[in-house]
């Protein structure tokens, strides 16, 4: 199953790339941005350009499109426990959240580097 993993290829193409997540875990992107970004992708915090390591909750502004030996159940399974464990969601969010999660690697051949810039992913240069 495809889905998006932290990584630290292609870290350096951009001046405020940065890495604190575990290389491999799963990743989102989390649903609020700072006021400092939230025009400016490129704004000091980073929330705007980060996925959050579901695992870690240390943040990377580079995702990999990984084909995981996952069932979607299991995938949703990892995520719906990471957000819980968060405590950062509404559990009755959880659902949608997760069906979204496991969409975000859709649009793109396994293999690919993604950004993330206020909710666009597109593939990395």
């Amino acid at each position: 199953m495809k889905l998006l993993t932290a990584t630290s290829r292609t870290q350096g193409n951009r001046d405020n790339d940065f890495t604190f997540c575990v290389e491999g875990e799963l990743v989102m992107i989390t649903g609020f941005v700072c006021e400092t970004d939230r025009l400016d992708p490129d704004g000091g915090c980073g929330c705007g350009r980060s996925f959050a390591g579901l695992n870690s909750g240390k943040a990377t502004t580079t995702a990999l499109v990984s084909d995981l030996d996952f069932t979607p159940e299991d995938a949703a399974e990892a995520i719906r426990s990471a957000l819980l464990r968060s405590k950062l969601f509404d559990a009755a969010d959880i659902p949608g959240i997760t069906e979204e999660l496991l969409d975000l690697a859709d649009d793109f051949p396994v293999g690919t580097v993604v950004e993330h810039r206020l909710g666009e992913i597109r593939a990395r240069d």
